[in-house]
């Protein structure tokens, strides 16, 4: 049986069946892609403007990750880490360089990222179990990193979770002075806070705290998993700013589509890391790190930080002058290829009714479209995407005007 073959139909009755229902799935049935678009069961085309949410930076089926695929089916898929490979060092050296970091630690996943670089602060602050994180903040669904996200409708369910969290505004300078202390272990922030609605930090705030951490021991992490990579036009977010964290987490686009994620340290945690400390069965292993190779080879050799830059600001521009004409637009917020578009009511029916035009996107909490297309969109997708979106908001605000009538 051809699975690509399988009617849409009887995978949604499949699924209902066995699955558990973690997801509420929109039925969209994706079967096949090339650059940034995608196929659907039907043969229907769209723009990919969602990228696997941040992890498609390349897009779909290119060149040089199938090539990759090809050489490294010939090869180990995986080895323990017990043993030596040699793609593990050779992303650690390149993650390392270009960071300015110290040293790297492979995992699989962003929240597995974020438990270790909790672990990781533990042992420079022995004793020490106060968390600084901020409110709309994501950082995973394992314990540690969902009790630092800062949405209650996540955390709740499954209370009691790690204690000893605070939060606080996001750019609130005076809260993140008063809330760490010498009790704190980790501030943990995302420089652009991608669940939470396409939120940037202000350069002042992550100053801010990185002058209290300095001040107090604490551990700056610094949670790149969704805007980290090139999203924002610069390789990692916090090169835009010129503060340099304790830590930076990564995952989504590192492993060109399969399961990779990092903790990248600095000089606050050298030494500290003994064997046994931390592990893993799958983490790093040869094929995902060498897809990883890739990507950043892929990144720097067609110049696609250019790119990103370039078209980011191209786009934003016509974001903001579609705001300017269009009062269903509350706000547009982002840089590069991460754009949060705030409406003045929900933004899941929009969502719909681009995809029904052939626009993949996204959304953050209840009004936010997000946008996370993959670096080689063509200007023309955006094009396009701005006068579909024209044209359903057009339709909600003469819907809505209907109903108030």
């Amino acid at each position: 049986m051809l699975l690509h073959d399988e009617s849409p139909t009887a995978v949604e009755e499949r699924e209902k069946a066995f699955l558990l229902g973690t997801y509420a799935r929109t039925a969209f049935h994706p079967r096949s892609g090339k650059g940034a678009r995608i196929t659907d069961a039907e043969g229907r085309e769209y723009w990919d403007l969602l990228g696997g949410i941040a992890v498609n930076v390349l897009g779909h089926r290119h060149p040089r990750l199938i090539k990759t695929l090809r050489e490294e089916s010939n090869a180990l898929l995986h080895i323990s880490n017990l043993y030596y490979h040699p793609t593990q060092g050779l992303l650690a050296e390149r993650l390392v360089r270009a960071s300015g970091l110290c040293r790297a630690f492979f995992c699989n996943s962003g929240t597995e990222a974020n438990e270790a670089a909790l672990k990781f602060a533990r042992l420079a602050n022995p004793g020490r179990a106060g968390i600084v994180a901020l409110n709309e903040s994501f950082h995973g669904r394992t314990m540690g990193s969902l009790a630092m996200t800062g949405h209650e409708a996540y955390r709740a369910p499954f209370e009691p979770l790690v204690p000893g969290v605070t939060f606080i505004e996001p750019n609130d300078i005076p809260a993140v002075e008063a809330a760490v202390s010498e009790t704190t272990s980790a501030i943990v922030l995302e420089p652009v806070m991608g669940e939470g609605g396409v939120i940037p930090l202000s350069h002042d705030f992550l100053a801010a705290a990185r002058r209290v951490a300095d001040r107090t021991g604490a551990i700056l992490i610094f949670d790149e998993i969704q805007c980290g990579l090139g999203r924002t036009g610069t390789l990692f977010a916090f090169q835009q700013s010129g503060i340099v964290p304790d830590i930076v987490t990564l995952a989504k686009p590192l492993g060109g589509g399969l399961p990779l994620g990092a903790v990248l340290t600095g000089a606050a945690i050298e030494g500290l890391v003994k064997p046994g400390h931390h592990g893993t069965t799958f983490g790093g292993n040869p094929l995902a790190c060498r897809l990883g190779l890739a990507v950043l080879d892929e990144i720097e050799e067609s110049n696609l930080l250019d790119r990103v830059n370039e078209i980011g600001g191209w786009f934003k521009d016509q974001l903001l002058a579609l705001q300017s004409r269009n009062p269903s637009i509350v706000e547009v917020r982002g840089h590069g290829f991460m754009w949060g578009i705030e409406l003045d009511g929900p933004a899941k029916p929009v969502v719909a009714e681009l995809l029904n035009k052939g626009f993949v996107a996204g959304t953050a909490r209840d009004n936010v479209i997000r946008l996370l297309p993959p670096y080689v969109t063509p200007k023309k997708a955006f094009v396009e995407f701005i006068d579909a979106l024209e044209q359903v908001l057009a339709i909600s605000v003469s819907r809505s005007k209907e109903k108030a009538a």
